[in-house]
């Protein structure tokens, strides 16, 4: 099963996101920053990491960074899945590694079909 770390620090989002993925047939692993994440993420192996870019205590960039510093992630998918859409921050995302970038609202069915393409 593709296991999948999703990183918001809305819990409704987490939520939501977490049920239409498991629905689709993830495993799903949730964290509310960034320092959560990075703490999950040295624990299990995760396929795909999914985050926010805003968030407190580490954002979405800086996780991404610290990520990439990991072998274990360094070909890791990972997206980013907000509500920031300027050229500039998706420029500083695909600098520090993220793979892709989607913009809330999103179409849960986009987002499955992102995820599968990115993780072939």
């Amino acid at each position: 099963m593709t296991r999948i770390l999703v990183v918001d620090d809305s819990a409704a989002m987490r939520e939501m996101i977490r049920i239409g993925l498991s629905e689709a047939g993830f495993l799903v692993t949730e964290a509310a920053d960034g320092r959560q994440a990075l703490d999950l993420a040295r624990q299990a192996n995760f396929d795909l990491v999914l985050s926010d870019v805003h968030m407190p205590n580490m954002d979405g960039i800086a996780l991404i960074r610290a990520l990439r510093t990991d072998p274990a992630y360094r070909h890791t998918p990972i997206l980013m899945l907000t509500t920031e859409s300027s050229p500039e921050r998706k420029r500083e995302g695909k600098q520090a590694g993220a793979t892709g970038w989607i913009v809330k609202p999103f179409d849960p069915q986009q987002l499955i079909a992102t995820m599968q393409r990115v993780l072939g």
